[in-house]
């Protein structure tokens, strides 16, 4: 069976039917509610749902339009939340079995933002354990499939959230990011996965507070739906040091945009990154979308062949700095990918992290001074299409063996280091209808910039509407 027309629209033209008063917020709830009660089980994106809060929700929103009040920016809309994020009253439990009955008491900024302007909170979408690894899985609730094809993973971290947008089962969807975790999903899923500039949305939950690596940013069906996600996601919070000033409605505004003149940079593998055949050919299609779009095209990308160096560094200081004590007192209790990353930084000197720090800075530099000669650059988004969901994680590529975790997704980890805005924006289909993702980046704090070319590509190519098989999603 197919999903009910109202779960195909855009998350726009949802909020727009409640704002017209064409529909009700419940009514929207209870279609939304219906189909995850008939998909979720084949796809597994949704780990924790609470109908009831929610039905308690919409009817409030319902009640406070009835009375003249002005719909807002997500009125209506029914979102689930990365189970890495807190959610007050709602289990959240880092996809860790030690925290399987932990209920937080408070929200995370970006969620009360969220719920402040209208989004109806129906739960929390599945993340691997304490979102380490771009393949959501943990012991709690299992693995998440791409609605593309059920025996392959929809990547990660965000998983979840990227499986249910593309099963239809949410409108939008939020998600976080340190080494791929927005970008990844959304390549596997055939959605949009935005990385935003280092405080653009405000995390005052960081934990190494003025580190730019992590960031919370939104996923949508459509680069217009992330945009109006992110203009309600983003904002600024004195107690995030990265904070940017970002002014309300700011991503409002039109992404409509003609790139003609615009310099483009291209690399399908960095220089130095193994990448599937499947992916360059998909990708090599895509360069000439940018060339008939009118965009000048060169072959060109910034020097980061030291960057995978440093950003395992840099997340063992992290991991070791967030896990300590979890690795000294329960380390049998937490994933042997988490035990790694926590020992490794456990093993490094100072002079390591040192080092990492300022050989970060030295690649900083390299790419400020590239984007003295482009506005963008393009490239996969992965190096691979979807792999086995029994798989935990990726060994070669290309005949290239891996030894850890984090070296399958290089193509998204240096990209983190940069600073730089990113997207992941559906780019192609391989020969066996695995859906592949373009990245675009572009230079610090040119969010806007990242959204509006990356609207342009998926208004010329229409990728993004190309959806599942739900015949097979239904039938379990």
């Amino acid at each position: 069976m197919n999903p009910p027309e109202l779960c195909r629209l855009s998350a726009r033209t949802q909020r727009e039917l409640v704002a017209r008063g064409e529909l009700s917020c419940e009514e929207l709830l209870k279609v939304h509610l219906q189909w995850i009660e008939a998909v979720n089980p084949e796809v597994n994106a949704i780990c924790t749902l609470v109908p009831e809060e929610a039905l308690e929700q919409a009817r409030a929103a319902d009640k406070r339009l009835a009375g003249g009040a002005e719909a807002r920016p997500l009125e209506g809309l029914p979102i689930a939340i990365k189970d890495l994020v807190n959610t007050r009253g709602i289990r959240t439990t880092y996809g860790s079995p030690l925290f399987r009955d932990h209920v937080p008491d408070t929200d995370a900024l970006h969620v009360s933002r969220i719920r402040a302007a209208g989004g109806v909170v129906i739960g929390k979408t599945n993340t691997p354990e304490w979102g380490a690894g771009s393949q959501t899985f943990n012991t709690l609730f299992g693995a998440t499939a791409t609605p593309f094809d059920t025996t392959r993973t929809a990547g990660g971290s965000s998983g979840g959230a990227a499986a249910a947008l593309a099963a239809r089962m949410l409108p939008v969807a939020d998600g976080s990011d340190l080494g791929g975790s927005l970008r990844n999903p959304a390549a596997f899923c055939n959605v949009v996965g935005f990385r935003p500039s280092p405080g653009r949305v405000a995390d005052p939950a960081r934990l190494q507070g003025w580190s730019p690596l992590p960031v919370l940013g939104p996923l949508a069906r459509s680069v217009d739906d992330a945009a109006l996600l992110l203009s309600v996601m983003a904002g600024v919070d004195q107690h995030d040091p990265l904070t940017l000033d970002t002014e309300p409605g700011y991503f409002e505004t039109s992404l409509d945009s003609d790139p003609s003149g615009l310099r483009v940079a291209w690399s399908a593998d960095l220089g130095f990154l193994p990448v599937a055949r499947s992916i360059r050919e998909v990708f090599e299609d895509s360069v000439g979308v940018f060339e008939a779009l009118g965009c000048l095209l060169e072959e060109a990308a910034p020097d980061l062949r030291d960057g995978p160096d440093i950003f395992q560094t840099l997340r063992a200081h992290m991991f070791l700095a967030r896990y300590a004590d979890y690795f000294e007192n329960l380390r049998d209790q937490i994933k042997d990918t988490v035990q790694w990353n926590t020992r490794k930084g456990l093993e490094q000197s100072v002079l390591d992290v040192a080092m990492a720090e300022v050989a970060h800075r030295a690649l900083y530099r390299r790419v400020v001074e590239f984007w003295q000669r482009f506005d963008f650059l393009i490239l996969p988004a992965t190096q691979l299409p979807p792999f086995s969901k029994e798989l935990d994680w990726v060994r070669e590529i290309e005949g290239v063996q891996f030894e850890n975790y984090l070296q399958w997704m290089e193509i998204c980890t240096v990209i983190s280091l940069t600073g730089c805005p990113a997207i992941s924006v559906p780019g192609g289909f391989t020969a066996e209808g695995l859906p592949v993702g373009l990245q675009i980046v572009g230079p610090p704090r040119c969010d806007l910039e990242v959204l509006r070319l990356a609207h342009a590509f998926e208004q010329a190519t229409g990728y993004a509407e190309r959806e599942p098989d739900y015949q097979g999603l239904s039938e379990h």
